[in-house]
């Protein structure tokens, strides 16, 4: 990557992926870089793949840091458009394969996108909402569509000659999309001097995802935080990235077992039902032996895991685990528990842990008064890998990062030992799976139905999924509920992990004097 020498002298951490791509391209070329559904990518041809995506982008002289848009599962495709994009001056931005066809256009027309890559399993999404879609260049990243062109045939079409655009540290790599409270998504906008600064601060707590010897298996989504950082830690350390399609846990035990994946990232839920696959497997076959499993590290997120989980899943797999917290707005980079406070006698396991190097987390009040240990507050952090901020939203941007702090809006206390727990989340945000849903979007779409006059939604705990969402609705005078016909009605305007799991019929919302509904009381009342 070309940075200009005064910039490059603050740009510290581990190498760039695409500098680590280009220069094992030369010195190692044949070295794989990614395996994906029993094929494998080398270094030598991530490279050349990606500087024919560069120039195919180039050609169309869009402006630069133009954001190049993805809909699709887990592909080999997207780590060639990743690094294509930054090679011709441009930002990726990953949509969320699970989202509504609505949801998807927004995404598409707020980050002005003027070319969109989308996967076989989005071709009928994307002809539903084409016309109504900014840009007009469609590819298709597994061909055999009638009109848009191929993605190999339009990458093929172009020259594999690096085109060496200048970038700067300050130019944004990439723009991830998380949920809002108004219900609109907002992108978040991450630089290569942030990226730079989480990586090196990840690489001193979690060393061994940026070594050669590296052999990761990438099984969570690459638009989100957690699928994407494994991909450039790699790539930085030049590592292997074994990637899955989608989180299968049966896939994900079979790689295990026959890969020799020394590291990965899950979510708890997904823990668990690997663990019950070994499990239902042993009971079909008493005299099954363990899997020989290589892991030297099982990172985890988005919940903390039960004591009983974690016994299970050490006797299956045997490796140390840690647990990773963060968000999107800080590149998923902000606390671990590290493997030696995985003992239930330490009373730490409902703990995410103590900041990464070089981060600074207190909990506050609403003025940012720090709040006495064990009292709960605002979670709030800083550290030189914050976001640039939000894409378009000065006044969001503003609200979130506040004198240097990002405000998590998340609630949590710290206790005597400087170890940080999650206690509630002070936007109601609900968290199925590895997934992030916020009330309003849901409440939205069930005020739309004919049959609702009133609703709203909590998470309540799910032995699989470690939350669910639950609805409370007023009917209007005569209706039924009809649950079937409402799950449908939200089919069609939001993602399917966002419906409801179970519903309530409620005579009357509880609020406030202003009219907030009041979440608590419908908490007490699951």
């Amino acid at each position: 990557m070309n940075i200009d020498p005064q910039q490059r002298a603050a740009h510290t951490g581990p190498v760039i992926p695409l500098a680590r791509v280009r220069e094992l391209a030369v010195s190692n070329p044949q070295r794989v870089a990614i395996q994906f559904e029993g094929n494998n990518l080398s270094y030598g041809q991530l490279n050349d793949r990606s500087s024919a995506v560069a120039n195919g982008l180039l050609a169309a002289q869009w402006p630069k840091q133009s954001r190049i848009a993805i809909l699709d599962f887990n592909d080999v495709s997207f780590a060639e458009i990743f690094l294509g994009a930054q090679k011709a001056g441009h930002v990726l931005t990953p949509i969320n394969a699970r989202l509504a066809a609505p949801e998807v256009a927004w995404i598409v027309n707020d980050a002005q996108a003027p070319i969109l890559f989308v996967g076989r399993d989005h071709y009928a999404q994307v002809e539903a909402i084409e016309a109504s879609l900014c840009t007009k260049t469609i590819v298709a990243l597994h061909g055999e569509h009638a009109r848009w062109p191929s993605y190999v045939e339009w990458r093929e079409d172009q020259s594999s000659i690096d085109p060496r655009q200048t970038l700067n540290v300050d130019d944004d790599m990439v723009q991830l999309y998380t949920s809002g409270t108004t219900g609109h998504p907002k992108g978040v906008c991450h630089t290569f001097r942030t990226w730079s600064a989480a990586a090196h601060a990840a690489s001193q707590s979690t060393p061994s995802s940026f070594r050669p010897d590296c052999i990761y298996l990438t099984c969570l989504p690459l638009f989100h935080v957690a699928g994407i950082n494994p991909l450039c830690f790699v790539l930085s350390g030049g590592g292997k990235i074994v990637l899955t399609r989608r989180p299968d846990p049966v896939e994900i035990l079979s790689l295990l077992e026959t890969q020799g994946i020394t590291n990965i990232v899950l979510v708890p839920a997904l823990i668990l039902a690997i663990v019950n696959v070994f499990q239902a497997k042993l009971q079909a076959n008493p005299s099954l032996a363990k899997p020989k499993i290589t892991l030297r590290s099982l990172g985890y997120g988005a919940s903390p895991i039960a004591e009983d989980v974690l016994r299970r899943a050490r006797e299956l797999l045997d490796c140390p685990f840690e647990h990773l917290y963060g968000m999107t707005e800080n590149w998923g980079v902000n606390t671990v528990l590290p493997a030696s406070m995985h003992d239930a006698s330490l009373g730490k396991l409902k703990s995410c842990g103590r900041p990464q190097p070089g981060c600074e987390v207190k909990v506050v009040d609403e003025k940012g008064t720090e709040r006495p240990i064990g009292e709960v507050g605002e979670i709030i952090m800083r550290s030189p890998w914050i976001m640039r901020g939000y894409w378009q939203r000065p006044d969001a941007t503003e609200k979130t990062i506040r004198d240097g702090w990002l405000w998590t809006g998340d609630a949590g206390f710290v206790d005597a030992d400087g170890f940080l727990y999650i206690h509630d989340r002070m936007n109601d945000m609900i968290k199925p799976g590895s997934e992030n849903v916020y009330p309003a979007e849901v409440e939205n779409a069930l005020f739309s139905h004919p049959s609702i006059a009133d609703a709203a939604v909590i998470g309540v705990p799910d032995e699989r999924w470690g939350e669910a969402v639950k609805a409370f609705v007023v009917l209007k005078t005569g209706a039924t509920l009809d649950v079937p016909d409402i799950e449908q009605h939200l089919r069609e305007r939001i993602a399917g992990f966002k419906i409801p799991r179970s519903f309530a019929v409620v005579a009357a919302l509880p609020r406030n004097a202003s009219g907030k509904v009041l979440r608590r009381q419908l908490r007490e009342q699951t």
